[in-house]
């Protein structure tokens, strides 16, 4: 789960898999200190997303090169490549929206709408008291949604699909 929710925060599955790293050291040094106050799961994702924090504090200096072994094959034949296009030119353009949020705001959304967390359960994570949590949530979505709305013409095709037409800055 929490390999899932990196890349989610971060943008970046190799990144991701170093932040794993760096989160599950923090765990195994810090679970004899686990009381169980909290939910284990909880606890697991509030030490993931302070290691996320961490890395977002830290230089934007860094660089990778991607090698050719890195590059994923297509997923599969089944969606036709102009689709797959599409769908790809989306998820860049609404990874860019929410990568330009301010932290709580991003990790707030990716623990409720992409992770299925309650409201209680990321207020618990993030360190919010649930009022606070409800209100980053909602500030959030607005946020997205009017980024969404100024970067990109949303419609839907005659499939009746939802696609983004990226608007020129």
């Amino acid at each position: 789960m929490l390999l899932r929710y990196l890349p989610r925060q971060v943008g970046d599955a190799a990144l991701a898999e170093d932040l794993l790293q760096d989160t599950l050291l923090r765990i195994a040094k810090g679970l004899r200190g686990f009381e169980g106050r909290a939910a284990l799961r909880t606890w697991l994702f509030a030490i993931a997303n302070n290691v996320v924090a961490d890395h977002l504090r830290g230089p934007q200096l860094r660089h990778k090169i991607i090698t050719i072994d890195e590059v994923d094959e297509p997923e599969s034949a089944e969606v036709p490549h102009a689709e797959q296009l599409v769908i790809d030119e989306m998820n860049q353009c609404v990874r860019e929206v929410i990568d330009s949020l301010p932290t709580d705001y991003r990790s707030a959304l990716v623990l409720c709408d992409l992770e299925g967390m309650s409201n209680a359960e990321m207020a618990e994570v993030l360190g919010f008291t649930l009022t606070a949590a409800k209100v980053r949530l909602h500030r959030a979505r607005n946020r997205l949604r009017r980024a969404l709305e100024s970067s990109c013409g949303l419609y839907t095709d005659s499939q009746s699909m939802l696609r983004c037409e990226r608007r020129n800055p």
